[in-house]
């Protein structure tokens, strides 16, 4: 079944992003939290993506979804797979809840902050990868947070969402 044709979905995978093409939407900003979880929904919208084919340049399961499955506690495939039974939003931030390791809100508010406000170019392991990432986009690296790099990344990439 090709997701695209027509541009519309299959019906057993509700809102799913079409990250394709540069006319169509990027996933949600990282920084939109979904039952706490900063990455949560920009990881859902490209795991959707991913199982409907329309993934386009972005990755499900990159070093960033590996975050937030780390934080947790929880495997790639098994959140595939939840994503994958047509869960909705909210059934799969109450999934997270309950997958893994046990967080406290103040733990989950703690972490999606710190993450939030994370600024790559501060960790001499990643700060070159970072200026390579910022240069085409204009912006300074000293200066962003990794968070705001995504959002200008997905901006330039899709104008129009």
């Amino acid at each position: 079944m090709d997701a695209r044709a027509g541009d519309r979905p299959p019906d057993h995978l509700p809102l799913i992003p079409f990250l394709m093409h540069p006319s169509k939407e990027s996933p949600r900003s990282p920084r939109v939290r979904l039952g706490g979880y900063a990455l949560l929904a920009r990881g859902i919208d490209k795991c959707r993506a991913s199982l409907a084919g329309t993934v386009g340049d972005y990755s499900f399961n990159c070093p960033l979804d590996q975050m937030l499955f780390a934080f947790k506690g929880v495997e790639a495939v098994d959140f595939q797979e939840k994503v994958a039974s047509a869960a909705s939003d909210d059934e799969i931030a109450s999934w997270l809840d309950d997958a893994g390791l046990l967080k406290s809100d103040e733990e989950i508010k703690e972490w999606s902050d710190g993450l939030e406000a994370s600024r790559p170019h501060e960790d001499p392991e990643r700060r070159e990868w970072f200026a390579e990432q910022c240069a085409p986009l204009g912006l300074d690296p000293a200066k962003v947070t990794l968070f705001d790099y995504l959002e200008a990344d997905d901006r330039a990439s899709h104008p129009a969402s």
